[in-house]
């Protein structure tokens, strides 16, 4: 009898239980993987079957402390920080080659880790390596400038590097965060203590593994997964740390500001959004809808910039709600592995209560539930999609960040109450317009005040384009030139000739 072999995903999925399974997972600080001073471990669980993985190491203040001392010597050591940066090229571009050979096994651990659906872990992975692929493009770009002077002097400004960087990185997505922070951090000559959370954190450890394997120098990756109030604020007050890099909510990046006051380190800031979705009846309305139910039900709604206002003009509501509705039924929710499966599980059981908690308050504000709202039968910490219309924009569920697969339909009657209301917020991380009219499109996007906005099109990205936000959702940006800038200070120079 021949046994058929095992299909990719499957194969994946078994080398990936394979890495989880064996020995606890530790910390690495200058090179070494150790335990933590403490000795203490955590869980980490399978979001989708609410089974442990496996237990991790739990970094505190001596950890951090010994990661700090680790990335000042890597930085001052002519190993890295002087390195040529062509040389700096050369690494970034063997992380990239070593990232792409194992995209099947990263993507399956952040399915089992984080709970998304492996479609949507693959597609995270490949980003990966063309994020270092970018980077490597900036290590010989990152350029000083001469200014006009009388002739008697040459005056000329430097580039240079911060030092040691504390990456804080959250759990929605995390192979792809901790490699734009890497990455980032690294083409500009820096060294990093990177902070996982500790919900999520399989694939930052797995990233640095593979990133080790390519001969990187000790110490210019760091990585300690902990939680929150104790290695989290550590690192951010910590005086040995020059940049604080955070990607999380924005209560808690008001706490990263107060902590990094400790020294006034740099901060940069990508916090949380309410992104306005703008369809004009002009749109072409079958990728508008498509669009829009990609854009909240993606990573279960876990993403920072997804569309979860939809303002549609008035003409058009009903029409498109009920379509919105009906899309978002065929997103199928179950086994991340599974090959029709579209929605995951949320992260944890407190998320999936606090999803929950929203969906309530949308009821009983009078919000009109289009879609959802029965609870989920099984185990894992599911939420299926749920479509809210008529939603009047002063809501609760439409003001704040649910980071669940909730939309809010909000009817508009032109294009200054469309940017009147897309802007009544206190985020501005992203949004976008629908309309074939070229004039509206420009005029509405420039008028929305936001850091990544698309026309006929939301939620694509290329490293090239900067994010960040406007208002409470953050300070900096991440990706394109203005990133550079982030990781990088200059130095201004008089020669007397």
């Amino acid at each position: 009898m021949t046994v058929a072999p095992p299909s990719p995903a499957e194969a994946a999925r078994a080398q990936a239980i394979a890495w989880i399974g064996q020995a606890p997972k530790r910390l690495l600080i200058g090179g070494q993987w150790v335990d933590a001073v403490s000795g203490k471990t955590f869980e980490t669980l399978n979001p989708a079957t609410e089974q442990l993985l496996c237990r991790v190491a739990e970094a505190e203040q001596a950890d951090v402390d010994a990661a700090v001392a680790a990335a000042r010597k890597a930085f001052e050591a002519p190993s890295w920080s002087a390195m040529s940066p062509h040389s700096r090229t050369r690494a970034l571009l063997r992380i990239a080659d070593k990232v792409e050979a194992h995209i099947p096994e990263l993507a399956a651990i952040e399915s089992l880790d984080n709970g998304m659906p492996l479609w949507y872990a693959t597609a995270a992975a490949t980003a990966c390596a063309d994020i270092f692929r970018y980077y490597a493009g900036w290590c010989s770009k990152v350029l000083g400038t001469t200014i006009p002077s009388d002739g008697s002097t040459l005056i000329y400004t430097l580039r240079e590097p911060l030092g040691v960087c504390g990456q804080i990185i959250p759990w929605n997505v995390p192979v792809l965060m901790a490699s734009i922070k890497f990455a980032n951090a690294l083409c500009c000559g820096n060294t990093v203590v990177l902070k996982p959370a500790e919900l999520a954190c399989l694939t930052s450890i797995r990233l640095a593994e593979l990133i080790q394997e390519t001969d990187l120098p000790p110490g210019v990756i760091n990585v300690l997964p902990g939680f929150g109030p104790t290695a989290g604020a550590a690192l951010a007050q910590h005086l040995g740390v020059d940049k604080i890099a955070f990607t999380g909510s924005t209560a808690v990046g008001k706490q990263v500001v107060r902590d990094a006051t400790s020294n006034l380190k740099k901060v940069t800031l990508e916090l949380g959004g309410k992104a306005p979705n703008v369809v004009f009846a002009d749109a072409d309305l079958d990728k508008a809808i498509a669009t829009a139910v990609k854009t909240f039900c993606g990573n279960s709604g876990q993403v920072c910039s997804a569309g979860t206002r939809l303002f549609v003009q008035e003409s058009i509501h009903d029409e498109v709600a009920e379509r919105v509705a009906s899309e978002a039924a065929t997103w199928k929710a179950g086994d991340p592995f599974a090959a029709d499966t579209k929605l995951g599980p949320l992260i944890s059981a407190r998320q999936r209560d606090r999803v929950w908690s929203y969906i309530g308050a949308g009821q009983e504000s009078g919000a009109a539930l289009r879609l959802g709202g029965k609870a989920w039968n099984g185990p894992g910490y599911f939420v299926e999609p749920t479509v809210f219309d008529n939603v009047k924009n002063g809501m609760k569920i439409a003001q704040e960040e649910i980071f669940g697969p909730v939309l809010s339909i909000i009817p508009f009657k032109d294009e200054d109450d469309a940017v009147l209301q897309g802007n009544e917020t206190t985020y501005g991380l992203s949004a976008a317009v629908w309309t074939r009219d070229v004039s509206r499109a420009h005029k509405v996007v420039k008028a929305l005040k936001a850091g990544r906005l698309w026309i006929n099109t939301f939620g694509e990205a290329d490293p090239a384009m900067a994010f960040g936000g406007y208002k409470q959702s953050g300070w900096g940006r991440e990706f394109g030139a203005e990133s550079i800038e982030a990781y990088t200070q200059a130095k201004s120079v008089m020669v007397r000739l």
